[in-house]
């Protein structure tokens, strides 16, 4: 099996690096001439900005001419403000020419100075070959018409040399009246922003330039601007990138030299200032980068990634840690599903590392880098949840064979001949007493030789309770002892620890049950043989229910149910990591009192003692067959508290055996142990994360609509992986349900409504329980009548505020323009599949209030248990199994009798 492993590892690693070679094949381009025609000349430095007024030094602007001395014949300058006014006498000094530029906008005090130093530099400095007036004044509507042309016409009659305006070529088109005003039309050719792709720029340009010559014959056309960035947001085909800007420039280039073209590119150096007008993209505009390095190859082939070999190797290299990780104590994996491990490992690490390597391509910012921590914080949770979905989906469809999995009843040949005294603990609070009396019926009539039960009513105020429930313990005789105790502390936890304290001396085991529970008549016989082990500490059966039938909600949420116990438990149980649950689990009774008995201040006391009962070193086993079931929650309110409770109590069990948890050096748990805890509460951290995320995702929509110029929607790269996450898991779903729990379309549908409704609740739960200390045990009401349906729509009133929430937000940024952009079409989707789950709840809680037949959901109908009493009807939902188990002897209970 080790080398098998390796074998796919190697393969798979082979066939990763070979697609980031063939996604970066190296193509052929025109060769980038010695010498240029202008470029656009901005000359700030990192951490320079023109709007506020942080202008570059002499100095540099004479380095930034040297560098482009023999480069290109002139620069297009596009104010005469501060230190940039010195531009056309340093450039006569390096043997370059200079496009002018005056800076017009809505501020008019400073138009007429701009245009008079424009004319005074102009007359000074003969190597001022045109003046431009203005850019994209006309575009942005800064001033009137009428006055723009007044400054030209003021410019045109002061000075020689030719002068214009500069607009995008549409503006040209849409007001012909300006070329009256101008020697020359300065246009702007930039495809990116019209949404043409890079391959398709170059044509785009010709046939505008075709355009503009039919409508203006005899005027002179320059190109003030033409250019593609490196970086950005992708508008329709338009995809910003290193490899497009060389590709698009270089094919320029050589065409312009064809067609005699006057041009500027568009532009010489990266200018970081410029996103905070332009959005993202207007930062990497430049051939050479902030740092006057030149930002892709002149003359060689162009490659999309030039470091693609060093990322596919850190892709291989993450990948085979993530299988390492998968291969410890997976002996039993068949080769199909550490194939299926690979392929996520691969998948996974390429998308990590391309994530990666896409953000750091940005300038950063102090901005960007905490966007950038708390995106890269996000993907490690995504990354997270998704390898330990896979792993337990592999492990679930493709083990070859299950060690620790004990198959039906021991053979009583084996059975020893004096089994151990049992004492059976039944904590009550407030339930009904003909539901209690159900549960004690059943409990005497056990096929065991030695039991006694202990009913512990603790706190409950009203005597026509547990009056009756006293008096049918002094019915059913000596073995049942009935305590009535108030006050007592310590909710459910503090119940049990006073049971054990009443517990006769030579009980060995101790079985607890909740009140609702009729268990079977072969439930001890069947599991105490298993404490023959001397090191088992905890026997676990199933959850299961007897009341499915009773709504569509209650079919619903049984769906959900059996995820956990049939498929969950089981690979958990490879491991000795089980949960253990506060009803069907008999504990030895040693171990119970050594650890010092149930954990008073957590509201999940069960779970917190298995994990206890581990770091000591017991064991502990799940039987995957129903022995006793239980009832519902009756509405969607109480389903959702009971979850609340769950995730609650698994934070604090987090908090408080942290030390252990996170120390993986610390012997008290194994590896398998520790993974199973940590990635069995993972989806539950997620769901509190995803919440923080919503409101993160409500306040960045907010800002995109309010402010579209400065925040742009979120780089596709980070959406894509919480999307693949939520496919995953769909399909996840469908398959495990369909194979191992042999549920239909319609139960499968029901358990992903069930399960997604419970998310926002969970996600509430899990940061109340990382924040705050403790919360009241909130008990589980049986029989409760059915709420109304306002009740109901109110109960689910958290998540219809979500939910209009994010829609409106979803609805607003859909109003955005930003030409097909697919950063901005991914993020509507996510907004969108973050209302899911509170749709979900939503539909709940209304499914709970509504007379709705179990039938929609699809569950058989009701059959006799086993040895049920008369008139207590139950299902063959009942009989928890593994339809994946080879030679199980229970099947599922669906109707396609897995």
């Amino acid at each position: 099996m080790r080398i098998s492993g390796l074998l796919i590892a190697v393969a798979f690693g082979a066939a990763t690096v070979t697609l980031w070679g063939l996604a970066n094949q190296p193509v052929a381009e025109p060769p980038w001439p010695r010498e240029i025609q202008g470029f656009a000349f901005s000359p700030f430095g990192p951490g320079q900005d023109a709007v506020a007024g942080e202008f570059p030094t002499v100095e540099q602007i004479d380095a930034d001419l040297a560098l482009l001395k023999g480069r290109t014949r002139s620069v297009r300058t596009y104010t005469t403000e501060g230190t940039l006014a010195q531009v056309p006498a340093l450039a006569r000094k390096h043997g370059i020419k200079v496009a002018l530029g005056a800076w017009i906008d809505a501020r008019r005090f400073t138009n007429a100075a701009q245009v008079e130093q424009a004319i005074r530099l102009a007359r000074q400095n003969p190597n001022v070959i045109r003046l431009i007036v203005g850019n994209e004044v006309v575009l942005r509507g800064d001033i009137p018409i009428s006055e723009l042309t007044a400054y030209l016409d003021r410019v045109r009659t002061a000075v020689k040399q030719p002068v214009s305006t500069a607009e995008p070529w549409h503006v040209w088109l849409r007001h012909p009246e300006l070329a009256d005003h101008v020697d020359y039309l300065a246009v702007h050719m930039l495809p990116y922003w019209e949404g043409i792709s890079a391959d398709a720029a170059i044509g785009y340009i010709d046939a505008k330039v075709a355009e503009l010559e039919k409508a203006f014959p005899g005027k002179k056309i320059v190109l003030a601007e033409v250019g593609w960035p490196s970086n950005g947001r992708t508008r329709e085909a338009a995809v910003a990138s290193d490899a497009n800007e060389a590709m698009f420039l270089r094919r320029f280039l050589d065409g312009a030299r064809k067609q005699g073209y006057v041009y500027y590119l568009m532009e010489a150096f990266d200018q970081p200032w410029k996103a905070q007008s332009e959005g993202s993209v207007g930062a990497y505009w430049g051939v050479y980068d902030v740092h006057r390095q030149p930002k892709f190859p002149f003359k060689a082939d162009i490659v999309r990634i030039p470091e693609w070999r060093v990322l596919a190797t850190v892709a291989v290299g993450l990948a085979i840690l993530m299988l390492a990780a998968f291969s410890v104590d997976s002996r039993k994996l068949a080769n199909f599903g550490r194939s299926f491990l690979a392929v996520v490992a691969y998948a996974s690490a390429t998308a990590v590392v391309w994530v990666m390597y896409e953000y750091s391509q940005q300038y950063m910012t102090v901005t960007t880098v905490l966007v950038g921590l708390l995106m890269i914080l996000g993907t490690t949770g995504v990354l997270a949840v998704l390898l330990a979905e896979a792993h337990e989906w592999a492990e679930a469809q493709w083990a070859t064979s299950w060690r620790r999995l004990l198959r039906g009843p021991p053979d009583p040949a084996s059975t020893p001949v004096e089994l151990p005294k049992v004492s059976i603990h039944v904590p009550c609070y407030n339930e009904p007493p003909d539901m209690v009396i159900e549960t004690l019926d059943a409990l005497a009539r056990l096929d065991y030789p030695e039991f006694e039960v202990l009913v512990i009513d603790n706190n409950t105020r009203d005597e026509a309770v547990w009056r009756p429930v006293e008096a049918r313990c002094t019915e059913l005789g000596a073995r049942f002892r009935f305590f009535h105790v108030a006050p007592l502390a310590g909710f459910k936890a503090g119940a049990l620890n006073f049971a054990l304290g009443q517990t006769a001396p030579d009980a060995a085991i101790v079985a607890v049950i909740d009140s609702d529970y009729i268990v079977t008549s072969n439930w001890l016989r069947d599991l105490v043989p298993a404490f023959a082990n001397p090191t088992m500490a905890i026997v676990q059966a199933p959850q299961d229910y007897r009341d499915p039938l009773g709504s569509a909600f209650k079919a619903s949420c049984y769906a959900e149910y059996a995820g956990f116990f049939q498929i969950g438990m089981v690979t958990r149980n490879e491991r000795n990591a089980i949960i253990q649950h506060g009803t069907m689990t008999l504990v030895r009774r040693s171990a119970l009192q050594a650890s010092g008995g149930w954990a008073e201040w957590c509201i999940t006391e069960d779970a917190e003692l298995g994990l206890r009962l581990f770091e000591q070193g017991w064991d502990a086993t799940y039987i995957p067959r129903s022995y006793g079931q239980g009832l519902m929650p009756d509405t969607f309110n109480d389903f959702r508290k009971q979850r609340f409770r769950w995730a609650y109590g698994a934070m604090q069990i987090l908090r408080r055996h942290a030390s252990v948890l996170f120390n993986w050096r610390d012997p008290a748990l194994t590896p398998g142990q520790r993974y199973h805890f940590l990635a069995g509460w993972l989806p539950w951290v997620a769901d509190g994360a995803n919440l923080l995320f919503n409101f993160a995702a409500l306040a960045w929509s907010t800002g995109m609509v309010f402010a579209p110029a400065t925040v742009d929607p979120p780089l596709m790269i980070f959406s894509v992986l919480p999307l693949s996450l939520f496919a995953f898991k769909a399909v996840k779903l469908v398959d495990l349900y369909r194979t191992c729990v042999g549920a239909g379309p319609r139960q499968i549908a029901a358990a992903a409504l069930s399960g997604l409704a419970l998310s926002h609740t969970v996600g509430v739960a899990v940061i109340s329980g990382l924040l705050t200390k403790d919360k009241p045990f909130f008990r589980t009401p049986k029989q409760a009548p059915r709420h109304a349906l306002l009740q109901a729509l109110v109960s689910a009133r958290e998540e219809w505020l979500m939910t209009i929430a994010l829609l409106l937000a979803a609805w607003g940024v859909s109003e955005i323009d930003l030409m097909g952009s697919p950063d901005l079409a991914v993020w509507i989707v996510v907004l969108l599949i973050q209302t899911v789950p509170y749709i979900a709840a939503i539909i709940m809680s209304l499914v709970s209030a509504l007379p709705l037949p179990a039938s929609l959901v699809g569950l058989p109908s009701p059959t006799r248990h086993q040895d049920a009493p008369a008139g207590a009807a139950t299902t063959a939902p009942g009989n928890w199994g593994h339809a994946s188990i080879p030679e199980t002897t229970v099947n599922a209970g669906y109707p396609d009798g897995k």
